[in-house]
């Protein structure tokens, strides 16, 4: 009888999740999702690196669970990762019951430590809780069990993986769109704050999919690439990533945000992977259920590089390397857009992604307007780890000081920042070396929605029946300027999203000489200082 539930459920996750299982046995091959093909992080868990993830906690909600080695029988004999705890909703799990291939697969790319399909951070402690049947639950029990897993570990949580979600059929408001309102979605974006913890979100995959909660802010969605020619370099088809025509428009629209803010920050690796199901055999599978969790687990990999600086007592680090928006500036600003011709000024990015019309990010609105920080089909490119470590360990480096401004010293090529601007100011970060005419920047900013929980029991925490409260979003804006410069209406390029709370610049750089990043603080909607994460990557002068 339980395997029959499960099955069901099952059958409900690839309905929701559009995903495509191709369930003819496939030999034990190496995941190159994880590999070179893949985002490379083979290349962290090897020498001179060394990263597994160890140490680090990560998170996992899903309607069902994956198999405890111990407790459940389904993994009796068949275990190739091991799992911190399980649970069901807030609660311990039983033995043998919510067990199902889907959790178990995503499982399986974050924390596999199979030598023939490992996952992108083996050494990683994961928590797991399936929210149970979707009859028996919705919104707010998928709440509860969010934050029951952000708060394991002690309450240090790196990153939490949803790889299922909420069809707007199900929301209980009149005429529900994806506008942020859903109660998932602000409690999500509530938790990212609150629990300081990265939230990586299956990307709205179109029809029957599960937007909710794609529409939130302070998480990063992932929609995912299949192989071309052995290397995951183009959006698939099932991803809902291009604006909807015909007679499709009006079914669509419902499950894209409101206005013009755009759903995916990242694609990752999720066509046609080598995965295990429960009775250990191999099979393939495609959806963004199985990108995300490469984000999620790639959080782990750095964290673990984060907090080895930290014990060493590094300069340029402090906790501030465990915020959940420096790790969404580092992945977003990391990511791979255009092939790199061998002279680093594309920034050494190893391949060329193309959306599903084969069109690259240059050809797209966002690189072309400043109002469009994010790519429709591929927010700001494919998931590279490897290139994450990079962006990720130069450390933390402050904005410049007045005598940066005179050209005295300033911050390095690559590199990020977590900190404060006030209402109406801005943070300047001088680049200490000119940059080279031709090469590209990339620089990204991330900062959260203000959602507080309507606590009527003043426990502080999230319980049902309780609500949130958004206080909607400060407007801050980035622009790349000449050092000498002070007006920005002089700057050569900026991104000024007035809905977004990502802004990214990719733009080539005119002129060989000195620049430099300025933060702004447009507008304020809510607080008059607003945290926020920087990152950049930018290519010097030649000597």
């Amino acid at each position: 009888m339980a395997q029959r539930q499960v099955v069901k459920r099952l059958g409900w996750i690839i309905c929701a999740l559009g995903a495509s299982w191709l369930t003819a046995p496939a030999l034990a091959l190496p995941n190159s999702s994880v590999g070179e093909a893949g985002i490379d992080a083979l290349k962290l868990h090897a020498p001179p690196y060394n990263l597994i993830g160890r140490k680090i906690a990560i998170g996992q909600v899903e309607i069902g669970r994956p198999g405890q080695f111990g407790l459940d029988k389904a993994v009796s004999e068949h275990r190739w990762f091991s799992l911190e705890r399980v649970f069901y909703r807030d609660a311990q799990a039983k033995a043998n019951t919510d067990v199902d291939a889907h959790a178990a697969m995503v499982a399986g790319v974050m924390v596999s430590n199979d030598k023939a399909l490992p996952g992108v951070a083996p050494g990683a402690r994961l928590y797991s809780s399936a929210i149970g049947s979707p009859k028996k639950g919705g919104q707010a029990e998928e709440c509860l069990s969010a934050q029951y897993v952000a708060l394991q570990n002690g309450g240090d949580l790196r990153a939490i993986n949803f790889s299922f979600g909420e069809p707007l059929q199900r929301d209980p408001r009149p005429d529900a769109v994806l506008d942020g309102n859903a109660l998932l979605t602000q409690c999500i974006d509530w938790s990212a704050r609150v629990h300081d913890v990265l939230y990586a979100i299956a990307g709205n995959q179109g029809s029957g999919g599960i937007p909710i909660p794609t529409d939130n802010f302070n998480g990063v969605n992932v929609a995912y690439t299949t192989r071309r020619e052995g290397i995951f370099t183009k959006v698939d088809f099932p991803n809902l990533s291009d604006t909807p025509v015909g007679i499709a428009r009006r079914l669509l629209n419902r499950e894209i945000n409101v206005g013009p803010r755009r759903a995916i920050n990242l694609v990752a690796p999720g066509g046609k992977i080598d995965l295990y199901e429960l009775d250990g055999k191999v099979t393939k599978v495609s959806g963004s259920s199985f990108a995300t969790p490469h984000a999620t687990a790639s959080v782990a990999l750095l964290q673990e590089f984060g907090d080895i600086q930290l014990r060493k007592r590094q300069p340029r680090w402090s906790t501030d390397a465990r915020r959940h928006e420096v790790m969404k500036a580092v992945l977003l600003n990391s990511a791979e857009k255009i092939k790199d011709s061998g002279d680093g000024l594309r920034l050494g990015m190893s391949r060329r992604v193309l959306a599903k019309d084969n069109q690259d990010w240059l050809d797209s609105d966002a690189y072309k307007d400043q109002k469009i920080p994010l790519n429709y089909q591929m927010g700001t490119g494919q998931l590279n780890a490897f290139r994450a470590y990079q962006q990720f360990s130069p450390g933390q480096w402050e904005p410049a000081s007045p005598l940066a401004r005179q050209g005295n010293k300033g911050v390095p090529p690559i590199a990020w920042d977590y900190r404060t601007v006030k209402a109406y100011n801005y943070q300047d970060y001088v680049l200490e070396q000119p940059l080279q005419q031709e090469s590209f920047v990339s620089v990204t900013l991330a900062w959260d929605r203000l959602v507080e929980l309507q606590d009527t029991n003043n426990n502080k925490q999230y319980d049902i029946e309780e609500s949130f409260r958004d206080h909607g979003l400060n407007n801050l804006d980035i622009y790349l300027m000449r050092a000498e410069d002070n007006d920005i209406s002089k700057s050569i390029w900026s991104s000024q999203s007035d809905v977004d709370s990502v802004e990214h610049i990719f733009h080539q750089i005119p002129a060989t000489g000195r620049y430099k990043i300025r933060v702004q603080f447009r507008q304020q909607v809510n607080e008059n200082t607003q945290p926020y994460a920087l990152a950049w990557w930018t290519v010097p002068l030649k000597k």
